[in-house]
């Protein structure tokens, strides 16, 4: 039977257009977490390479970061934001079940009424992202697709917690994804490992206070080393595949931006990638600390502006985090 559908048409390939970036005023030195842990700047330093982080103050919303760093990414792309096809946002930190956060900045940013939802997939959200707006511009569902990664990581950070305290930041990246006539974003290798899944975790759930109404506001708890032990050794692996799937070497690759989660991590992976000392490596943590789904966009934005990575060249991008959840794919900078 011959089909009556008439196929979709879209662009042949798909790159990143253009990317913004927003950190919220208030800089957050480890002098401040130190007065709520018994810690060191030193140890602080040492675990996790973070000196400060940014913090966000009332008006710094999670709706308010996303179009600051929107409006940026829809400049760079050189489009209008009208010409926006579709609104993805990937964050843990919009306390509202429904109605997405997407719809409100799809409306914020002027872009009409384009399809807008959240993706829930933390710190391998962004890439989540990426990977859908990808598909969406191959496909001819939309033209040019925004990503933003966005979170208000102290809103759920526990203080007292000695062990998570020091690592959250808050922040917004955002990119544009748009049609491009050669291959600039390879496939994605992307997976769960829900067994895992209590090692990052929300510490209550929110129905906890139907019943209860003095527990403690949920915050996001981990398990140190067993996360450690899997970004570093699994991660590498999939950062690997990636490379290989892109068809690019370590040698081909110019530029490493990774999830921003703890600098051991980072620098072990690039160990373990044996990439070349020419290949620069994003390390935005030290100042930004771990904001997950805003990371990697964040991070890419830094690069860019300050010059230590150019348009056109060749990075390799993984988000991995809670769930334990991942994904990683090659793409060439705006």
């Amino acid at each position: 039977m011959t089909s009556k559908i008439r196929p979709a048409k879209g662009a042949p390939y798909a790159r990143i257009m253009g990317v913004g970036g927003y950190r919220p005023v208030r800089v957050v030195p480890n002098e401040e977490i130190l007065k709520h842990i018994d810690s060191s700047d030193e140890w602080i330093r040492s675990r996790s390479g973070i000196a400060t982080r940014h913090w966000a103050g009332p008006e710094e919303t999670v709706a308010a970061m996303s179009v600051e760093a929107a409006g940026k990414a829809i400049a760079d792309a050189g489009i209008t934001p009208e010409q926006v096809g579709a609104v993805l946002v990937a964050t843990v930190s919009h306390f509202k079940q429904t109605p997405a956060i997407a719809t409100e900045i799809a409306h914020k940013v002027g872009a009409g009424k384009p399809p807008a939802f959240d993706i829930s997939a933390g710190c391998a959200g962004f890439g989540y992202g990426l990977t859908l707006a990808k598909s969406m511009v191959t496909d001819g569902s939309a033209e040019y697709v925004l990503v933003v990664g966005v979170e208000r990581l102290s809103d759920l950070t526990d203080l007292e917690d000695r062990a998570t305290a020091f690592l959250f930041g808050d922040g917004a990246g955002a990119v544009v994804i748009g049609p491009s006539t050669e291959p600039a974003m390879g496939p994605t290798v992307w997976g769960s490992e829900g067994d895992k899944a209590e090692t990052i975790k929300q510490t209550v759930a929110w129905d906890v206070y139907r019943e209860e109404t003095d527990v403690r506001f949920p915050a996001i708890t981990q398990e140190g080393q067993a996360v450690f032990r899997w970004a570093v050794f699994e991660m590498a692996k999939i950062a690997q595949q990636a490379l290989d799937e892109a068809g690019v070497s370590a040698e081909d690759l110019d530029v490493f931006i990774p999830h921003q989660a703890n600098m051991r991590i980072i620098d072990s992976m690039v160990k373990t990638l044996k990439l070349p000392e020419s290949v620069t490596v994003a390390r935005d943590v030290e100042t930004t600390g771990n904001t997950s789904a805003a990371s990697i966009p964040l991070a890419m934005e830094r690069l860019l502006a300050t010059g230590a990575a150019k348009s056109g060249d060749t990075a390799l991008v993984i988000g991995f985090g809670a769930g334990l959840v991942y994904a990683a794919t090659v793409v060439t900078l705006p």
